[in-house]
């Protein structure tokens, strides 16, 4: 009997595959869950108990969350990367990271084929499919929605048909969680009109009001919260609860999908969101002209070819490596505040803050140069202007 590795999740999608491949194709189905932050001890557990009634052969839950900051989150954040100013690559950036981990262990079951649950509408297939066929070539990819071109309701009626119940009400929306945030699809996303019902989002309203929240970065990194030190994912656990009781991080993500088709996506990702502006306004403060523009460049860059799965390309290597020696001087304390539905960034503290100098104050006080050297300045400044003006006759009507 072949031996086939279902990445799975415990959702709809995966508990469709893993009853498909065992019953209608034959295959002992072995199940890996790759844990990037979106489930805690219990729910592990009962996905578990579930691929096992499924039909699963063995069982395996993987927690890397923190080889997935250290890998990964560490530089989303670097970089301040937000797809389209807007998503901090939420499922695009942990879908990698499970891809990779999925694959390693199908290598070291001895499995002549992997699966996922991917349609074939969407990026995650392209994600999957890039890290499986560079990393181990001589397996098998298996993809039964994507080849069998599935509604959400014929997988719900498939499982009902079989015997696994699986509400339609619940399969209505697709809801995946991780450390970097979450991510929720529906009916409204598939219009370009309709907004997600509040209720769709994990996290509601809970606190009015607005509460201060101070947020320690050394070397770009988050170690502490409120004069707490911490890990970077402990912290980012902790700060994401804080702001969840605001209903904090809710947004909608419209974008060019890697197949060339629109898409659009709901998704909360309080911490995330806070922590890349904040670290941001930071790098304003710390970091020279120079290094913010080159910083943008990149930091966009490497957020594209991570969205679109080129994650073992070398160059995300170079670019890391950029990445990291930029934020030697970032360090700091960022003051936040926290209020219904939204945040504000209200100032920072650090030792290395280049507005914090002898040199002048922006629009008062000038105290490193004279007037004269200031017209000096703006002379030649304007040399080249001037030439082609002159010399082209320019009337600048």
């Amino acid at each position: 009997m072949k031996k086939v590795v279902l990445a799975y999740s415990g959702g709809l999608d995966t508990s469709y595959c893993l009853k498909y491949l065992k019953t209608e194709k034959g295959y002992e189905v072995h199940t890996v869950l790759i844990n990037t932050g979106g489930f805690d001890e219990a729910e592990l557990s009962a996905i578990e108990e579930r691929a096992y009634e499924l039909g699963s052969a063995q069982h395996a839950n993987l927690t890397i969350v923190d080889k997935y900051y250290d890998k990964a989150i560490k530089y989303l954040i670097y970089g301040n990367v937000l797809k389209n100013n807007t998503y901090p690559l939420s499922v695009s950036a942990e879908r990698v990271f499970q891809a990779i981990e999925a694959i390693k262990y199908a290598k070291s079951v001895g499995a002549e084929a992997i699966a996922h649950g991917s349609t074939g509408a969407g990026n995650d297939q392209i994600r999957f499919d890039l890290i499986f066929q560079t990393i181990a070539p001589e397996i098998e990819i298996i993809t039964p929605i994507r080849d069998l071109k599935l509604s959400r309701q014929e997988e719900v009626d498939y499982l009902s048909k079989n015997g696994v119940h699986y509400s339609w009400e619940k399969a209505q929306y697709s809801i995946n969680k991780g450390l970097w945030g979450t991510s929720v699809g529906g009916k409204e996303t598939l219009t370009s009109n309709q907004s997600l019902p509040s209720e769709a989002y994990p996290s509601q309203l809970q606190k009015t009001g607005e509460e201060k929240v101070t947020l320690q970065f050394e070397k770009g990194q988050l170690v502490g919260i409120n004069g707490t030190l911490d890990t970077p994912t402990k912290n980012i656990v902790a700060l994401e609860k804080l702001a969840n009781a605001y209903a904090i991080g809710r947004d909608t993500h419209v974008g060019d999908t890697i197949i060339g088709i629109k898409g659009r996506v709901g998704f909360e990702a309080a911490a995330p969101l806070i922590i890349i502006k904040a670290h941001h306004l930071l790098e304003k403060h710390t970091l020279g002209k120079w290094q913010q523009y080159w910083k943008e460049q990149l930091g966009n860059w490497y957020g594209m070819l991570f969205h679109e799965g080129q994650f073992l390309d070398p160059v995300m290597r170079n670019i890391e490596a950029f990445l990291e020696d930029t934020q030697a001087t970032v360090n700091g304390t960022v003051i936040v505040s926290l209020k219904p539905y939204h945040f504000t960034l209200d100032g920072i503290e650090s030792e290395n803050d280049l507005m914090n100098t002898s040199f002048g104050q922006y629009g008062e006080m000038n105290n490193a140069w004279t007037s004269d050297d200031a017209k000096g300045f703006i002379k030649i400044l304007g040399n080249a202007q001037n030439i082609f003006s002159s010399v082209n006759k320019l009337t600048h009507d």
